[in-house]
């Protein structure tokens, strides 16, 4: 049975319905990321798990309990936050300790717990510092380190990198990845970074207008799309249309032409997609799998690889090639598409 189960759960502000219909489970010991663009919904699925607000309809299952209506000072569960909401006023080891205060832990316990806590995030030495005194990594890890101390059933980070530069933010989430499987904690982790996500991930739910168009590892997710929208967002940028054909694994396009897939499920109309980085360009009358003919339309030097944009019979397609052959605009090519690297949606 999955440790936070939400049924059928429908959920906004007002008369504004976000989420409609949500199913969304969690096993035990997983990190499980809520990922989509701004208005998706996710920070809205993070606010009902922790208590901030209740659904329109539909219940939220924790451990085998109903906790539809349990307060949040009820639920103990650990929040990290995209500002760190740390208190400005108090030291570190203040901050880290006031979820064990809370619960009246004793004092001597209270300390050896705080301090075990700052050295696991590396930040021995720190306790009687003052956030304005650290960088926002420092700062980041006190908030882990306040989540963490309290040993909480879940843990629910929303957006918790978003202010740190580009390095850092790899930095972190290896460290927030590092920490998870450490203690084996359960979480859930909002944002719209796929690179972030997929990095440090056991599952990933990617959000549209309040649904879950997929969820699954985020192998999975990248390699195996099962919506347009879910191949758009995991990087795919070509798409047509396809039908079948009475010969397994190949299908037609729009002007006819017959195109091989390997691996899919077969199905009748649908669309078929791939990577630019999947499609080779060959030089006219060349020998390959799945020929199109087109012409060079925008060529882009991206340093290591040269991207182009080809116009084809059926549509314009975007091409990733290194720089071993590089064609100008006009050029007259063949692009191949690897039969193994086309995706049925």
């Amino acid at each position: 049975m999955a440790l936070l189960e939400l049924q059928n759960i429908t959920a906004g502000y007002d008369k504004n319905v976000i989420l409609k219909d949500l199913d969304f489970q969690v096993e035990k010991g997983e990190l499980v990321s809520l990922l989509g663009s701004s208005g998706c919904g996710k920070t809205t699925t993070l606010r009902l798990i922790a208590g901030f607000s209740t659904p329109m309809a539909g219940k939220f299952i924790f451990d085998g309990k109903d906790y539809t209506q349990v307060p949040l000072n009820k639920r103990n569960f650990g929040f990290v936050f995209q500002s760190y909401a740390l208190f400005p006023h108090m030291t570190v080891f203040d901050n880290v300790a006031f979820g064990l205060k809370m619960r009246k832990v004793p004092q001597d316990q209270m300390k050896k717990e705080v301090m075990d806590m700052l050295a696991t995030v590396d930040l021995d030495g720190f306790e009687n510092r003052f956030p304005k005194e650290m960088s926002g990594g420092q700062r980041q890890r006190v908030a882990l380190a306040r989540a963490l101390v309290i040993k909480p059933d879940l843990l629910l980070l929303d957006e918790p990198l978003s202010n740190l530069d580009a390095k850092l933010r790899v930095k972190m989430r290896v460290e927030i990845r590092r920490l998870q499987q450490k203690f084996g904690f359960t979480a859930i982790y909002v944002t719209h970074d796929q690179e972030e996500c997929f990095a440090i991930s056991d599952k990933v739910a990617i959000m549209n207008h309040g649904v879950i168009e997929q969820m699954d590892s985020p192998s999975v997710i990248y390699n195996h799309p099962k919506t347009e929208f879910i191949a758009r967002f995991v990087g795919f940028e070509n798409f047509m249309d396809i039908r079948k054909t009475d010969t397994k694994g190949v299908y037609l396009l729009p002007d006819d032409s017959r195109i091989a897939v390997e691996g899919g499920e077969e199905g009748e109309g649908r669309k078929a997609c791939i990577r630019p980085e999947d499609i080779a360009i060959v030089p006219p009358g060349g020998s390959a799998p799945n020929p199109l003919a087109g012409e060079v339309m925008v060529s882009t030097f991206l340093g290591k690889r040269n991207q182009y944009n080809v116009r084809t019979a059926i549509g314009e397609f975007e091409v990733s090639t290194d720089q071993e052959s590089v064609y100008k605009i006009g050029d007259q090519v063949t692009l191949s598409l690897a039969p193994g690297k086309i995706i049925l949606l």
